[in-house]
């Protein structure tokens, strides 16, 4: 057996999510998500109304954090996630909330 390359490849990421995300927890979702799945980064609210995050971590945990983000919390109602591959540059040791 050969070690999985998508396991241990490092991916980043810039997102952006629109809908209702401000104001039902989404960026503490983000969080839990990001513990249970080992990746870290930020997250923050927009004056626009949309979360950007920046996500760094495995290349296959960072897309199941991606797609976490389309559900989000039970009172978002995520209407876009806007994802930008980035290269893994080891900015971040943990996940926290911007405010």
């Amino acid at each position: 057996m050969g070690i999985d390359a998508e396991a241990v490849e490092k991916a980043a990421a810039e997102i952006y999510v629109s809908g209702r995300v401000q104001g039902v927890g989404y960026r503490f979702f983000a969080e839990r998500l990001a513990a249970e799945l080992a990746v870290t980064g930020w997250a923050m609210n927009l004056s626009d109304g949309r979360v950007m995050l920046q996500i760094e971590g495995g290349k296959r945990q960072v897309a199941k954090f991606v797609e976490g983000l389309k559900e989000g919390p039970r009172m978002a109602r995520v209407s876009e996630v806007s994802v930008s591959w980035m290269p893994f540059q080891g900015r971040h040791r943990e996940f926290s909330i911007k405010y």
